[in-house]
C-alpha cells in the first residue's frame, strides 16, 4: 500500500480490526439465524447453513486461541 503512504496508522487498523471482528459474529449470528427459521417455520433441517455458522464459529475462535498464545 505504498500509494497511500502515512495515510494508514495504528487507528485505521484498530477499525479494521474491529470491523472484521463484527463482521463475523453478525455472520454467523444471521446464518444460524436462517438456519433455526427453517428449521421452526418450514420444518426442514438447512445442513448446509448450519455447516457454514458452525465453521465461521470454529475459525474465529481458533484463530483467537492461536493470537492469544502467540502474543
Amino acid at each position: 500500500m505504498s500509494f497511500l503512504g502515512g495515510q494508514i496508522d495504528e487507528r485505521f487498523l484498530m477499525h479494521r480490526l474491529r470491523a472484521t471482528s463484527l463482521a463475523s459474529i453478525v455472520g454467523v449470528a444471521l446464518t444460524m439465524g436462517f438456519f433455526i427459521y427453517h428449521w421452526i417455520h418450514d420444518h426442514v433441517w438447512k445442513w448446509e447453513l448450519f455447516s457454514i455458522g458452525l465453521t465461521m464459529a470454529a475459525v474465529k475462535q481458533g484463530l483467537m486461541a492461536y493470537y492469544r498464545l502467540k502474543d
